[in-house]
């Protein structure tokens, strides 16, 4: 059955009074059992520590951590009934894929027939039965993360933590593992927490993602969320690619319409504060390039990508991505006018970057 997780105030120093450095600010977070939890940002924004934390790597200078209702804070990682899967496969090079599966159990001390049985059920999971005779080294990258993962599946925690698993593998391979680790999530529904610096792993894979920055949790939210209604200039920046455009400016309210002045132009948008210093929010699938238009550039780099070809125009007010399709006859030099989807903009104050109501 999944595990309830509750994370309650963690905070955590390292070193001394007169050097400490505190890497984790009060953290507050509430997984739901069978949730899968994204912990995304970049560097030593903290999120690995807070894994740490929860695995019992790593205790906490204040704050609680409760898995299933019971406080762990102290526990040892062996008795929080947790699988970890880490960057590094970590297999035992000796052993066969099989062995490697069921050496947890093993060394549990659970009996051989309920051994291979388990074993035979996650290489079913995983489908890896024809590997279970071969050695880690005769494995492929995304062979051995399989492997990994089913020593982990094998035990059926309560809870799955996931240390930026996908890291060591080439691109082609990182798209097949994130399919595969939620397909393997929505069947075996542990709770689980996924720590990476992708945001589109983030994306694809979380039910909720917690963006971090400087040990502070920034947002938490559903990636739609997270991508539509980003909490403040660092989440818009961070999620998305290419990145949200943020354009600096001034509103103006009259009788019949309201304005927002930037550097060369004039759009016809409601910005809901009127003080002086917004910034507009635009992703760039929500500008279009038109022929005639009050906002105007020259366009300076097109970028084809297969499905989509990004175009980067100069105005007054600064350089912009604008996400077209293949077929744009856009071309580095050309004049264009730019077109916003008013219904889609986003809204920050100027000085602090949280976004405006």
């Amino acid at each position: 059955m999944a595990a309830s997780l509750h994370i309650s105030g963690i905070r955590k120093v390292f070193g001394k009074v007169d050097k400490a450095v505190e890497v984790l600010k009060r953290i507050d977070i509430d997984v739901a059992p069978g949730e899968f939890l994204i912990l995304v940002g970049p560097s030593g924004c903290g999120k690995s520590t807070l894994l740490n934390i929860i695995a019992g790597l790593e205790e906490p200078s204040e704050g609680e951590i409760t898995i299933a209702g019971r406080n762990v804070v102290g526990v040892p990682p062996a008795q929080r009934d947790i699988a970890m899967v880490f960057q590094s496969y970590a297999l035992y090079p000796t052993m066969s894929v099989a062995d490697n599966i069921g050496f947890a159990l093993e060394m549990r001390k659970v009996p051989k027939a309920e051994r291979d049985a388990a074993v035979a059920r996650v290489a079913k999971m995983l489908q890896i039965e024809h590997l279970l005779d071969r050695r880690p080294a005769q494995l492929s990258g995304g062979q051995r993360q399989r492997v990994a993962m089913g020593r982990a599946l094998a035990r059926q925690p309560q809870l799955f933590l996931f240390d930026e698993p996908l890291s060591n593998l080439d691109a082609k391979l990182r798209v097949e593992m994130r399919a595969e680790i939620k397909r393997l999530h929505n069947l075996s529904g542990i709770t689980s927490v996924y720590v990476t610096h992708d945001q589109i792993e983030a994306m694809t894979l979380g039910s909720r993602i917690a963006v971090m920055k400087d040990g502070v949790l920034q947002q938490l939210g559903t990636p739609d969320e997270i991508y539509r209604r980003p909490a403040n200039t660092y989440v818009a920046t961070f999620i998305g690619s290419p990145t949200m455009n943020l354009i600096a400016g001034c509103s103006h309210a009259t009788v019949d319409m309201a304005t927002f002045a930037i550097e060369g132009g004039v759009l016809p948008l409601s910005c809901p504060s009127p003080a002086a210093g917004s910034l507009l929010g635009l992703r760039p699938e929500h500008i279009a390039l038109v022929g005639q238009s009050a906002w105007r550039g020259q366009v300076q780099v097109v970028e084809p990508t297969g499905a989509d070809t990004y175009v980067v125009v100069k105005t007054a007010a600064g350089n912009v991505t604008v996400r077209t399709s293949p077929q744009t006859i856009a071309r580095p030099g050309d004049e264009v006018g730019l077109e916003v989807a008013a219904e889609h903009v986003s809204w920050f104050d100027g000085g602090s970057g949280v976004r405006l109501a």
